[in-house]
């Protein structure tokens, strides 16, 4: 039987050797797959990672965690790959920067916001267990996640291919908990219960990372979380022992983040 291999799957065939050879995985090649069209979008000052999602046939798209500086650059992204922007969701009410959500609906005629019940701020969409975000043939399943705040999410593809965990779970870490309602123990439960049961592929893709990472999985964090591996007494003693500065926007961010980010804007 002769072997007959296309171009395309002898570029799958030669990467898959090189990942399994080297222990580096193609995670950056997840960019549109399944129907489904993502980017993960930066900004610097935060250190802030948003999603933006997109149904490839319906090119109805959502939004995850945008931020107020990089708002333009966000609505030339969608402009140029022709998307309709529909949602813009937050994972819960940051601290560190203001949401892009207010100015985004001002800017993009019909485009509604959301956000956990629980978080206390203002949106058109109030987000709670078992909630669907869709988008053309594409969803987002929220989990909520509390710890961090009382109001933090996790959206969940519809595969359970994908995870966007917010401050919830971060790579090699998670959020903080030493105010707006942060709990520790509620912390450990929410990632334990609602993000370690996702299967072990599913890739976890934080708010925020300040090292240079982009992505992990579920498997890596059970596995390498040094944090979240230990046990709830010995996580509580950690979390209470960071003694972390207050973050530098605090004051400015929780009150325009309430108001969805229109504060002063």
């Amino acid at each position: 039987m002769g072997l007959r291999m296309t171009s395309r799957g002898l570029k799958a065939a030669l990467l898959a050797l090189s990942c399994r050879n080297t222990g580096l995985r193609a995670y950056s090649a997840r960019m549109e797959t399944k129907g489904l069209l993502f980017r993960q979008l930066f900004e610097a000052e935060s250190s802030t990672y948003s999603y933006l999602l997109a149904d490839v046939e319906s090119r109805e798209a959502v939004l995850i965690d945008p931020v107020l500086e990089t708002v333009e650059r966000d609505l030339k992204l969608v402009d140029e790959l022709g998307l309709k922007l529909k949602v813009a969701v937050n994972t819960h009410c940051h601290a560190d920067h203001i949401t892009g959500t207010g100015l985004l609906k001002q800017r993009v005629f019909g485009l509604k916001s959301a956000i956990s019940v629980h978080s206390g701020a203002a949106a058109d969409i109030m987000l709670a267990e078992g909630d669907s975000i869709k988008f053309g043939q594409q969803s987002l399943t929220v989990r909520e996640t509390p710890g961090h705040t009382d109001g933090c999410v996790t959206f969940v593809t519809g595969d359970q291919s994908m995870a966007f965990t917010g401050d919830a779970l971060l790579i090699r870490g998670c959020g903080r908990t030493d105010f707006q309602q942060g709990c520790s123990v509620k912390l450990y439960e929410s990632v334990h219960q609602k993000i370690f049961t996702l299967p072990g592929h599913c890739l976890i893709y934080p708010a925020h990372d300040y090292k240079g990472q982009t992505v992990s999985s579920v498997d890596e964090e059970r596995k390498f979380n040094p944090r979240l591996t230990k046990s709830l007494e010995e996580f509580v003693k950690i979390m209470d022992n960071l003694n972390l500065p207050k973050p530098a926007k605090i004051d400015v961010a929780v009150p325009a983040n309430l108001v969805c980010g229109l504060h002063e804007v």
